[in-house]
């Protein structure tokens, strides 16, 4: 349970999986609703003090009154609840991936090259491919949402795959997918609201991709 500083929303779980209150309008996809419909589609019973929120938003109105309640009894049920369902979180992971590729093709230009490159990853050093799909998809989205762009120009999975398009070669695949990811992240941080200064978490989204290249096979 962690409300980063600069952001304007806790992240929860092992998927860092972002929730907003009520009425509450980001340009992120926001995931701990999903995450909650997944549980219960599950069968896995939810915090009772969960079940009670309307619509499943965020009960945190402020950074400082989540870490006010960092050692509440709801918080800590929470923690004690997303610990034992660890498992269920990666089914969820993906599940998600999984999705993930119908939106792609429908939202590319490219769909039948996306469609072969992205298959090519998944089967890329296994399983270190299709862990690094898995990951992307979770870490940044798919990039088919309109709102998650900066100047234009989104930073998920699609984004990702039609960079390494245009500069694939025969080289290892994993380690071009990991160049192509941090180009794009850095565009993402060249391109974001100065404000935001999001320049602080490069380094941690660096290190994060450099294990999609920990076995560099084609």
């Amino acid at each position: 349970t962690s409300w980063n500083e600069g952001e304007d929303f806790p992240s929860l779980g092992i998927g860092h999986f972002i929730w907003y209150r009520e009425n509450q309008e980001e340009a992120f996809v926001e995931s701990f609703p999903l995450l909650l419909s997944f549980y219960e589609s599950r069968n896995v019973p939810l915090p009772d003090w969960i079940t009670r929120l309307p619509n499943h938003d965020s009960p945190w109105q402020s950074r400082a009154q989540f870490h006010a309640e960092l050692e509440s009894p709801r918080m800590i049920e929470l923690r004690n609840f997303l610990n034992d369902t660890r498992a269920v979180q990666v089914q969820f992971i993906v599940q998600r991936m999984r999705e993930s590729l119908a939106a792609l093709l429908a939202a590319s230009t490219r769909p039948h090259q996306v469609a072969q490159i992205f298959h090519d990853i998944a089967n890329a050093s296994a399983p270190t491919g299709m862990y690094a799909l898995i990951d992307y998809v979770n870490f940044k989205g798919s990039g088919t949402s309109e709102s998650e762009r900066y100047k234009g120009a989104g930073w998920g999975l699609l984004q990702v795959l039609d960079n390494l398009l245009d500069t694939r070669t025969d080289g290892a695949l994993m380690s071009q997918f990991a160049d192509s990811a941090r180009f794009i992240l850095q565009r993402r941080v060249n391109n974001a609201p100065p404000e935001r200064g999001e320049e602080r978490w490069l380094l941690g989204w660096n290190n994060r991709i450099a294990t999609y290249e920990s076995t560099v096979g084609r």
